[in-house]
């Protein structure tokens, strides 16, 4: 079957359809991760996003049910050089064609990603339209220009749980860890219990009470999509929180921490979405190599810098990648040091908040 990703500017491209047929709207981005594809579009930060995917030939490995980072695909829509029709792994339940048809998620395969990449990163991300159904293209770049985007858009709402629950694993641990879930990826809370932290998810729109009762030894703020300005539910809590446990900020969290620490964001030309950012540690002149999804990003310039400081910084573009609180027990990166699937270089931020608990307890 035909399929057409068609992007706001008037681009277009044709290729063959896989996985769900139908009609689907979404920010376009690149990943450049070579692989990790089902941790990819397991990934809740892509809600609101048609992913493409730099490495030629994806599905090669098929899918399993240990490798998935949320309960199920979020993302609008997945662009590939070539979908393998061979899933060869002694892991592999099923074909990436299977998982995405069971998912509802659309595919598109046989179109020039490194033609669609280029154009990303001269245009920047923008506003797109995935279609099998409508194959008109005047129509679709309509269709794509009158979408909504990102911006000023909550799409935490649509990926959190709808109830707190405990994960599985460590019932009685030497700490207890609330997570708001935004989007969070599993592997958060596997490196969370893989420390004996009792870890307990509550949904988005938990309150800063709602946490406190639990008497938690720490807060960490995962990832999710979107807009982190307009998720301000999340930020108010956090604001009534700093300064009375830990915090730890992953990704859009951030983001948010740095919103509710009295800072601002901005959108990222193209964003940052692979597993080979370069980024450096500012105290000890270290570079890790990490994996990052984000299309946001913390202005510095906009906090205050004799409360705040930056901790990590990205070599690519200099962009910030970490902040601490130069007083209370706060901290935070751009970058996700659970990297899954992904370089482990940054795995220390876990050892790091752990005793940032030990030491308030």
């Amino acid at each position: 079957m035909q399929a057409i990703l068609a992007l706001e500017d008037g681009k277009i491209f044709k290729g063959r359809s896989f996985g769900a047929s139908g009609e689907r709207y979404g920010e376009v981005v690149f990943n450049t991760g070579m692989t990790g594809y089902q941790e990819v579009l397991t990934d809740p930060s892509y809600k609101g996003q048609i992913v493409a995917m730099t490495y030629p030939l994806i599905g090669n490995y098929g899918v399993n049910k240990e490798d998935a980072e949320s309960r199920r695909p979020f993302l609008e829509g997945f662009a590939v050089k070539e979908c393998s029709k061979i899933a060869s792994n002694w892991r592999s339940k099923q074909s990436l064609d299977e998982y995405l048809k069971e998912n509802k998620i659309l595919g598109i395969e046989g179109i020039d990603t490194r033609a669609l990449t280029l154009h990303l990163r001269k245009a920047g991300a923008m506003k797109a339209v995935l279609s099998t159904i409508d194959l008109d293209e005047k129509s679709l770049i309509k269709k794509a220009k009158h979408s909504l985007g990102l911006v000023g858009i909550d799409l935490v709402k649509q990926v959190t749980v709808d109830k707190k629950y405990l994960w599985p694993g460590i019932q009685q641990g030497a700490y207890k860890v609330a997570v708001l879930d935004c989007g969070v990826k599993y592997n958060i809370l596997r490196e969370l219990a893989r420390y004996k932290c009792q870890v307990i998810v509550l949904p988005a729109e938990a309150s800063a009470e709602e946490i406190l009762g639990l008497k938690p030894d720490g807060l960490l703020l995962p990832n999710g999509p979107g807009d982190p300005a307009a998720v301000k539910y999340v930020i108010q809590t956090t604001h009534k929180l700093i300064g009375k446990l830990p915090i730890f900020g992953i990704c859009l969290g951030h983001q948010m921490l740095g919103l509710a620490l009295g800072g601002k964001t901005y959108k990222l030309k193209f964003g940052h979405h692979g597993a080979n950012h370069p980024v450096k540690d500012l105290k000890t002149g270290k570079v890790s190599i990490t994996a990052q999804n984000h299309g946001f990003c913390v202005d510095i310039d906009s906090l205050d810098q004799s409360k705040i400081e930056a901790t990590h910084i990205n070599l690519n573009d200099q962009t910030l990648e970490g902040m601490r609180h130069k007083k209370l027990p706060v901290f935070s990166v751009q970058f996700h040091p659970e990297a899954s699937c992904g370089p482990h270089d940054a795995e220390y931020l876990f050892r790091d908040f752990i005793a940032l608990m030990k030491k308030h307890a």
